[in-house]
């Protein structure tokens, strides 16, 4: 169960942390997008979303503090999904159906993340924030893999 447990962290904590990266990369046009949308301070608010996510993101694939960092995601997830997503809204059908793929995928992240709220800390082969001695960790971490 463990490996399993460990690639679903590496996939959807990556997920997020190239979305993250994305938001500092086109910020301008995010920008611009999320101020098409009416949100106050969009330059602002696309680089504080975009730390929330490289933040949430790095938690979930390293399982440091993994509950605060699933919190962030699905914080994020709530804000920006009926905001930028509102498919309810668009007359334009092919709009309409982009926002509602795009509303319904936020759905389902944020349901994976609420699920990782629920398990036990510490997670299987995280990064530990105690100090350690490093051979001691490198046997931990095999032993979890393994395991």
């Amino acid at each position: 169960m463990r490996v399993p447990f460990l690639l679903g962290r590496l996939l959807f904590g990556g997920y997020f942390i190239s979305a993250g990266i994305n938001h500092f990369r086109q910020a301008d046009q995010l920008s611009h997008d999320a101020a098409s949308k009416h949100v106050p301070k969009p330059d602002l608010a696309v680089r504080i979303s975009g730390a929330m996510l490289i933040a949430g993101g790095t938690s979930v694939l390293l399982g440091i503090k993994p509950k605060l960092g699933t919190m962030a995601i699905v914080a994020f997830l709530a804000g920006v999904s009926p905001t930028m997503h509102d498919f309810w809204r668009q007359e334009h059908p092919e709009q309409r159906m982009h926002d509602m793929v795009n509303f319904t995928k936020n759905l389902g992240l944020a349901g994976g993340a609420i699920a990782l709220m629920g398990v036990e800390e510490p997670w299987a082969a995280s990064v530990s924030v105690s100090k350690p001695k490093p051979m001691h960790r490198v046997k931990r971490w095999l032993k979890e893999v393994a395991a």
